[in-house]
């Protein structure tokens, strides 16, 4: 695992929590919701990279590689987001 997965992690935890405040949901919910929702993707994506044969062997190649999982996962943490601030707004 890399340490910039295990920082967008942190920061989407954070960034999930912050904004619940700001909007006056439940802060927990939505930070757990964010953080989970964040490392099913990651861990998602990493396992489909894996079956398909696509780590690389090569030192750059494999650091490139080891990112995409996580630019997947704040992808997904983005559309979650997005979600979450529709519902709230139906309220």
């Amino acid at each position: 695992m890399s340490f910039l997965a295990i920082l967008s992690g942190i920061a989407i935890l954070v960034w999930f929590y912050l904004t619940a405040k700001e909007k006056s949901e439940h802060r927990f919910n939505w930070a757990i919701v964010g953080f989970i929702g964040y490392w099913l993707a990651w861990g998602g994506v990493k396992l489909l990279l894996t079956i398909t044969g696509l780590v690389a062997k090569g030192t750059i190649m494999s650091v490139i590689v080891n990112q995409i999982p996580v630019i997947c996962a704040i992808g997904a943490a983005f559309m979650i987001r997005r979600k979450l601030l529709a519902d709230a707004a139906e309220k």
